[in-house]
This record gives structure tokens, sequence and C-alpha cells, in this order.
């Protein structure tokens, strides 16, 4: 059986951050990103209004700032073996979030599939971001049925792995999903639920793997 395995990054793949704190401490914009992103959590703050507060907070964000922040940002262990171990068995993977997609893309280079973000302008910024590209919570829904298509695949071959309610309508979607450090709400809505520092454990929860042991 082929399957799409979709990963939200911010607090799923990244360990209790997100890639706008990281890039926003490489600026010594920490107390600034934390108000939005409690704005954010508190659903105060919708994704558009997110990215273009975001924006004007990154002015002078180069692509320098960026590599660092991906660089030096709390990863989950084991992202690259997994993702391998995926592409060996002729299934897919794929991160979908609604971060960057400055940031999020550079995961291609650990071996995913797809890299979908809220589409921003290169870094360093000469335009403001178009609000047709952000991605919502709906949105992602979206891009796994453009990523299905394009994968020969259904809903019914997908894995959500995820940690919070921009997660809720994927894991609602899909049949097969994996909380992974996740907020009360997403644990109840997942069919497995993993809290931890390695995706290997988390992706064990999918099935049999080559990176651990037999999921039970």
């Amino acid at each position: 059986m082929t399957r799409l395995h979709l990963f939200d990054l911010d607090g799923t793949l990244m360990y209790g951050s997100a890639a706008p704190v990281e890039i926003s401490r490489q600026l010594g914009l920490s107390a600034e990103i934390a108000a939005l992103e409690r704005s954010f959590a508190a659903r105060e703050t919708e994704p558009h209004a997110f990215s273009l507060a975001a924006q004007e907070l990154w002015k002078g964000l180069t692509p320098a700032h960026v590599r660092a922040a991906f660089d030096g940002s709390p990863w989950l262990s084991g992202i690259r073996e997994v993702w391998q171990e995926i592409r060996e068995r002729g299934e897919y993977c794929a991160v979908i979030s609604l971060s960057p997609s400055f940031f999020v893309e550079l995961l291609l280079e650990w071996g995913a599939h797809a890299a979908h973000g809220s589409v921003f302008p290169e870094v360093p910024f000469t335009r403001q971001v178009d609000m047709a590209g952000i991605l919502t919570p709906e949105g992602k829904v979206k891009v796994a049925d453009r990523l299905c298509a394009q994968f020969g695949l259904s809903r019914g071959d997908c894995v959500a792995y995820g940690d919070s309610s921009t997660d809720v309508a994927l894991f609602e979607a899909v049949p097969h999903s994996i909380a992974v450090n996740a907020r009360p709400y997403l644990v109840a809505r997942a069919t497995h639920v993993y809290e931890g520092r390695d995706l290997r454990e988390a992706y064990q929860l999918a099935g049999v793997s080559r990176t651990g042991v037999e999921a039970s």
C-alpha cells in the first residue's frame, strides 16, 4: 500500500517552537513575535493578519538570517531518516505549514517530496505578501488533495502528523493521524498520540518501520 505522510512543521517537526519564532530570534524580536503568536493561538489574529504583521516585523530579514534560523531550530531527531525510509518504501512525504514558504521549502533539502507554506515574497522583501497565497487550516486540506492527485492517491491513503488547532481540519479529512506533542483538543481527534523528541518513534505508530520496532 502506498501512502502519503503529511507533516505539520511548527510544534510538530520542531519541538516547542515555530518558524516565525526562530526567524524573529535572529532579528532580536522574540518578545514581539511572542505577542503575535499568543494572539494567533487565542484566535484573535487570523492567518492573513498574522502574515502581514510578521512581514512588517521582518523588514531587515536576509537569507543569512533565514538559514541561521533553520539550522538552529529545535528539530525532532530522525526527520531525515524517516523521510528516507518513506521514500525507500515507495511512499511519499510532504510538509504543509502555515509558516512562510521561504522557510518551509528548506525541508526539501532533507528529503520531503513536497513542502508547502504560506507564500511569501523572496527575502529580502521588496514587495508585500500576497494574501491569496496565505494558507489557512482549511487550506491545508486543499493542498493535501492536490498532492493526492499528483501522486495518484486519495485521502484514504494519507497519514497526518500535527500538534495544534491548525491541524484539526486535516485530521478530520484523513483516516489516520498522529498527534505529536499536541494540544488536548487535537489529541482527542487523533488515531495515535506521541510525546517525545524523535520522529522515528512517532512514525512507528503509522505502521511497520525499519527505524525502530513494529508498531502495535
